[in-house]
């Protein structure tokens, strides 16, 4: 009896993980430091945190824009303002080999795994405009610049390629490969942290900047309106610049007003930042922040 229990139980969590596992997104909307946006299919959708992620989704930051994503194996992928990123071919194939193909069109970008996760197994390809990288567990950062494009290997090892120009590895941790537009590519160098240290900024979301984040409990109060018209006229000028903007219906001494607002901010202090950066734009007066 106490064996066959047992055997119940082992069941019973397998079959837990295996749905948990199932749940999991590819690739989810971490956190967002707003204007950006999703392009699917017709679709243009502001990116909002927690939102999930398909095959064939464009992503796009505006300026002053970040957006930080987790892959269905716990990577972070990251992009910097006036980026562009199309996600495809995201699955978990046998060997729970997790797979998937980043093209960065534009803008700065990072991929990174823990060093719990290093040693899980994926198989990503990044190409940064005409530079492809493959990577199995490493930290790199790359941008699609007019008039160059640029790999830095953190740690790790990736294989990169140029167009049609032949493979080579790089295993050297903290160097960097630069392709000019229309002229050969330099030779792969060591970067000093200093530069690294400029490079990372331009895709990590900064404390005060304003984002929105999985989880956060403040809200922007964009404005409080009378009638559903005035909502959806905020409401869709905000989506249309990249906002998130939610519509909630509230009755305040017996009367019904429409709260056009935006959501998961983490702290009262990013709250009014973010508040402090629309005012008097897209039809914006006096926002308030709110718990």
């Amino acid at each position: 009896m106490i064996k066959s229990l047992s055997f119940g139980f082992a069941g019973v969590a397998l079959l837990a993980a295996q749905l948990a596992a199932a749940a999991t997104p590819n690739a989810q909307v971490e956190a967002v430091q707003m204007p950006a946006w999703v392009e699917r299919g017709r679709a243009t959708i502001p990116l909002a945190p927690g939102m999930e992620l398909r095959d064939r989704d464009r992503l796009r930051t505006g300026a002053n824009a970040k957006l930080l994503l987790k892959m269905r194996e716990g990577s972070l992928v990251r992009l910097g303002e006036n980026g562009t990123l199309l996600l495809d071919q995201m699955a978990e194939g046998g060997g729970r080999v997790f797979a998937a193909v980043m093209n960065v069109f534009q803008g700065a970008f990072r991929f990174t795994t823990d060093v719990l996760r290093a040693q899980q197994r994926r198989n990503i390809r990044i190409t940064i405009a005409t530079v492809t990288a493959g990577i199995r567990g490493t930290d790199l950062w790359g941008k699609a610049a007019s008039d160059k494009d640029i790999v830095c290997l953190i740690e790790g090892k990736i294989e990169v390629q140029r167009g049609q120009e032949q493979p080579f590895r790089m295993d050297q941790p903290l160097s960097f490969y630069i392709a000019p537009r229309g002229a050969p590519a330099l030779p792969v160098a060591p970067v000093d942290r200093k530069q690294l240290e400029i490079w990372s900024a331009e895709t990590q979301i900064a404390p005060g900047a304003g984002a929105a984040q999985r989880g956060g409990k403040w809200k922007v109060i964009a404005a409080s309106v009378g009638t559903q018209a005035e909502a959806l006229a905020l409401y869709d000028a905000l989506r249309t610049a990249g906002y998130a903007a939610e519509i909630r219906p509230l009755k305040r001494a017996e009367k019904l007003v429409y709260d056009v607002r935006l959501a998961h901010l983490p702290s009262r202090s990013e709250a009014e930042v973010l508040a402090a950066s629309i005012r008097g734009k897209m039809g914006v007066a006096e926002p308030r922040v709110s718990r």
